[in-house]
């Protein structure tokens, strides 16, 4: 079985049911029945987010509950709702949902939660200007290299996949929504048992090489204190093996930027010259015309470039910003200081591109473990408490964001992918995606401004920021980081041995990192049943190209499956709100 690769856009699968018509231009974030219902679905996101990040420790994808939600909307006659019917409407909602939920939860309350679980309650204001910053930064930086060779659109995301699949179910019916709905019915049950059957869902939709390292990860972490005998988390073991896997990554991320092959940056530059009228064709093609030669991708190696160059430079000024407004410029000095502002700056840009890269594969992010990552290189250092705190919680505010908005770019991609002329829909519609979000990143910031000072006069801190203070009040134990060192050559190794187009160092890491039991099960699982069906799909085949054939067919049918198995998980995680309350 070949590694998972989604169809192009210009040669989109045959579905049972005709697509939704192109319609002449993107419908708008901004327009006022969108807005309004993005408002207030963003509302419900973040108080979702921040409910559960605080009393569970966990921060749910709720872009399924959007996408349900502005369906039944659409499905009230009643004058501009139902304007609401449309799947590109839908995907703004969902987009915007999942948006603030992960930015209040994950970008901005848990940064805010570092100094006040430190009892520095002067700094929480200065921290959530910074972690808004962060935010920020997060959500352009994504947006500016989406469906680059570094994060192609053609990749996993499985969230992503399992909000389009629900949206184009819920718009054509039939035989695939039967399917999505038994996945989504298995993955809730599954859930309500408390299996975690997104982990399965993810093992169908995924690149099977990245999947296979995550899988032999997430079982080694759960036997090793058995079979082992040795906890590898306080060993700190996984976070050596990430350490390696990320530099080496970075460096191929560097490498993919030089990278002028291909077409790719004729791809970035036709994109982004081609003119704003929607209703036009890209230059050179007759309207309604896709050529033969158009490159796939619409991101090239020159805007990769120019976007990470952006972020970092953005994530210094914003380290600057923090520095400044909490009383770290005043406590260092300027050498001091300098290192500081470049620490803070490469720790938010390569803790965003880990996590993103993750995602991207598994459907999972280990957030809080690079996080940690970033607070033991901080302890090594020697970095005072404060600053160590305030360096801690600005890391933190990037990569979750950034990982959730491109699932719903892949979303939305997928949604998009049977428009004539391609190119400029797409990306007019990646943009509304992108503004629809922001609206969701502002009302979490109000939301978190607004609450924040409750949630936590009752106790209720996010776990992972109370870790993070007792790990700076606390220490290293000595050896620790001699052991990351260590098991960092290994985890370089992997990562460099598998190419940045399969992040195995990084998944493997990730796997032992994440360590949800059961979960290895279900995506190795996953991987052999995938296995099974394609080659049973194969029996009797000899011609390769009938065989191809089968083999995306193969694909697609275990995609949905794939999708229903997340969407149902999903909702069982955002049905936890109420053992919150």
């Amino acid at each position: 079985m070949n590694p998972r690769a989604s169809t192009s856009p210009s040669s989109p699968p045959a579905s049972s049911s005709a697509p939704e018509a192109t319609p002449a231009r993107h419908p708008r974030a901004l327009e006022p029945i969108t807005l309004i219902i993005t408002l207030v679905m963003s509302v419900l996101g973040a108080l979702i987010g921040i409910v559960l990040i605080t009393t569970l420790g966990v921060s749910p994808n709720t872009a399924v509950i959007g996408a349900l939600i502005a369906m039944l909307i659409g499905r009230i006659p009643i004058g501009m709702l139902t304007r609401m019917r449309s799947q590109h409407r839908q995907n703004l909602v969902q987009s915007a949902i999942s948006g603030s939920t992960f930015a209040a939860a994950n970008s901005l309350l848990t940064p805010i939660a570092v100094p006040f679980a430190l009892g520095r309650t002067d700094l929480v204001w200065p921290m959530l200007a910074g972690a808004a910053i962060g935010l920020a930064v997060d959500s352009w930086v994504l947006f500016r290299v989406f469906d680059s060779s570094l994060l192609p659109a053609s990749n996993s995301w499985p969230a992503g996949v399992a909000a389009a699949e629900t949206i184009k179910a819920g718009d054509t019916g039939g035989k695939k929504a039967a399917v999505l709905g038994v996945g989504a019915l298995v993955g809730l049950v599954g859930a309500l048992f408390k299996l975690p059957t997104s982990a399965a869902g993810v093992g169908f939709l995924g690149n099977i090489w990245a999947l296979l390292m995550f899988g032999i990860g997430l079982t080694v972490a759960e036997y090793a204190p058995d079979v082992l005998h040795t906890d590898l988390s306080a060993a700190h073991v996984p976070h050596g093996l990430m350490i390696g896997a990320g530099l080496v990554a970075l460096v191929q991320a560097l490498l993919l930027m030089r990278n002028r092959k291909g077409g790719g940056k004729g791809a970035g530059r036709e994109a982004e010259e081609a003119p704003g009228d929607v209703t036009g064709a890209v230059p050179g093609n007759a309207p309604g015309e896709v050529r033969a030669d158009e490159p796939g991708r619409t991101v090239g190696s020159e805007r990769l470039r120019r976007g990470l160059l952006e972020g970092m430079a953005l994530f210094l000024g914003g380290a600057v910003v923090v520095a400044v407004a909490g009383g770290v410029a005043g406590g260092l000095s300027v050498p001091a200081l300098i290192g500081w502002v470049l620490l803070a700056a490469v720790a938010a840009i390569v803790h965003q591109l880990i996590v993103g890269l993750a995602a991207m594969h598994s459907g999972w992010f280990p957030a809080f473990a690079v996080t940690l990552i970033v607070l033991i290189v901080g302890l090594v250092l020697h970095i005072p408490t404060v600053p160590l705190a305030l360096l801690v919680g600005y890391t933190a505010s990037t990569g979750p964001a950034f990982a959730d908005l491109g699932y719903d770019f892949k979303a939305g991609w997928l949604l998009r992918r049977d428009a004539t002329p391609w190119h400029v829909f797409e990306l007019d519609g990646r943009r509304q995606q992108y503004l629809a979000q922001l609206v969701g990143f502002g009302v979490a910031l109000v939301v978190v401004a607004l609450a924040w000072k409750s949630f936590f006069s009752d106790g209720r801190v996010p776990p992972v920021s109370e870790v993070y203070v007792t790990t700076i009040k606390t220490g290293l134990d000595p050896g620790t980081m001699q052991t990351m060192l260590l098991w960092a050559i290994p985890g370089a190794l992997i990562q460099f041995l598998g190419g940045s187009s399969r992040q195995m160092g990084v998944l493997l890491a990730t796997g032992l990192l994440v360590a949800t039991p059961h979960a290895g099960w279900m995506v190795l699982g996953a991987l052999v049943i995938r296995q099974g069906y394609t080659m049973w799909r194969r029996r009797g085949l000899t011609d390769p190209v009938a065989r191809k054939k089968s083999d995306e067919q193969s694909e697609n049918d275990l995609s949905l499956v794939g999708a229903g198995l997340v969407a149902g998980s999903s909702l069982n995680d955002v049905g936890q709100l109420t053992k919150a309350l």
